[in-house]
């Protein structure tokens, strides 16, 4: 009796304390749906709605329905394509002098490990502005021209170029590539290593077949957070590029705020969050084949 007695019991007893942990629940939730709502999905919506009406005759927004926005982003597809390959480019350039930067740190650096980690985050001390400003005067012409033609070696311009928007996006972004990179290798489990050794694989079939794979996942996360803030980059363009190198942020800023044609200017914001979805989706596509397949060759 006493046992029927407990078990009767039992459901009518956990009901109160399920719904007690669903209120906590809901209640440790809802400030950050609240953030995440008023801070992304409202201003998403007011995009979305902007990108099919209107310009105003003094500018702005009018309310209408309209797909003429859309129509017109051809006209921008230079900006487009140029913020395409600069973002292609810059996480290239940032993965091939990243990793072995982390390789090093992860596997090589030994008791100048720590001080080597914070020399790659004191950039982050100061902000992303002052640095790139500080480009200004390194690859202007009492800079490095100035060097290389006191040195006889011709004379060189740096400032305004590609190049220079190029050095500025590795400079600004390389540790973003390299930590995400550093703790997958760091976490790498050195028996595999030793056993592809002692199974006759060289230095660079090791490499190719146990280490780049294991690291995949430190790759991704490295190539995602180069690529996502690239593709909306401003302030490198602007000040680095001088104007010459024009990207979709550079458009975005003269459509909002010069020509004041919010409608076109969301329209295109539109288009360039559908190709970061696009970044997103296939990073966490080749995340899951990455979780799924988790045997690694060593022969």
């Amino acid at each position: 009796m006493a046992g029927t007695t407990s078990n009767d019991a039992g459901p009518a007893d956990a009901a109160p304390g399920g719904r007690r942990s669903r209120i906590v629940t809901a209640a440790l939730l809802g400030p950050t749906s609240a953030w995440y709502f008023l801070l992304l999905l409202a201003p998403l919506v007011i995009l979305v709605a902007f990108s099919f009406g209107a310009r105003a005759p003094e500018g702005g927004y009018a309310p209408a329905f309209q797909l003429d926005n859309y129509f017109e982003l051809p006209t921008r597809i230079t900006a487009f394509t140029n913020t395409l390959w600069m973002a292609l480019g810059g996480t290239l350039l940032c993965l091939v002098v990243g990793y072995p930067l982390a390789y090093y740190l992860a596997t090589r650096a030994g008791p100048k490990r720590t001080l080597l980690i914070i020399l790659v985050v004191v950039p982050f001390w100061t902000s992303f502005l002052i640095r790139t400003y500080a480009w200004l005067t390194i690859l202007g012409n009492n800079g490095i021209p100035a060097f290389v033609e006191r040195a006889g070696l011709g004379h060189i311009v740096l400032l305004n170029t590609p190049l220079a928007v190029m050095i500025g996006i590795l400079y600004n972004y390389l540790p973003l590539m390299i930590f995400p990179l550093y703790v997958s290798l760091e976490r790498l489990d050195k028996r595999l290593l030793e056993a592809s050794k002692d199974l006759g694989a060289g230095r660079l079939a090791t490499f190719r077949q146990v280490t780049l794979p294991l690291s995949a996942p430190g790759l991704l996360s490295g190539v995602i957070l180069v690529f996502i803030p690239i593709m909306g980059e401003y302030i490198i363009p602007a000040m680095l590029g001088g104007g010459k190198v024009f990207f979709i942020g550079n458009a975005l800023v003269d459509l909002f705020l010069q020509s004041r044609d919010w409608p076109f200017g969301s329209a295109a914001a539109i288009v360039l969050i559908l190709v970061t979805l696009v970044a997103v989706t296939l990073y966490l596509w080749l995340g899951s084949r990455g979780q799924v397949r988790r045997e690694v060759s060593i022969l």
